[in-house]
């Protein structure tokens, strides 16, 4: 059997990733796993070019975007699920989400990372890239990603219904 201790799930606040944490929850619960919320964000000064003081306090910014990602994360969680899934909001800065959310999960030892997807097209991709597929070619271990879907919508109840099975 495999042993699932401790799951990752990478938020972007989306509804792909709202999709993500019900699926991580869920099975943090059937395994009694604790499960870590994460969220990257941009580090400003890392993708600036070397002439950056054409905004005036770059500093300022990078806080305020902290602090914001902070609330929306932290909202996340109820007090519930941090007692009883052990579950943790993890706030992270980088300009690379992708190495980064691998570099947690290796320090971490998680044993799944369950993250959204939005399911671009071969053109969106190409402009845009995928974190979510960055994560599954380099992460220590296997990644779940969702898609956002009318499946989505379920019940706690089903899905659990559904894992256990």
């Amino acid at each position: 059997m495999v042993a699932i201790k401790r799951i990752l799930v990478a938020t972007d606040f989306s509804e792909a990733s709202s999709a993500a944490l019900l699926y991580g929850m869920n099975l943090a619960r059937t395994y009694r796993a604790q499960l870590d919320v994460v969220h990257v964000v941009n580090d400003l000064a890392a993708r600036m070019l070397p002439s950056y003081e054409a905004i005036p306090d770059v500093g300022r910014v990078q806080t305020e975007m902290e602090a914001v990602a902070r609330h929306a994360l932290d909202a996340l969680l109820a007090g519930e699920d941090r007692r009883l899934l052990r579950a943790r909001a993890v706030l992270l800065t980088s300009a690379q989400t992708g190495d980064r959310i691998v570099a947690y999960a290796r320090d971490a030892t998680a044993d799944l990372i369950v993250m959204g997807t939005h399911g671009r097209t071969s053109v969106a991709h190409f402009f845009m890239g995928s974190v979510a597929q960055h994560v599954v070619r380099s992460a220590p271990c296997p990644v779940l990603t969702v898609r956002h879907s009318q499946r989505d919508t379920m019940q706690t109840d089903e899905l659990q219904r559904l894992v256990a099975s």
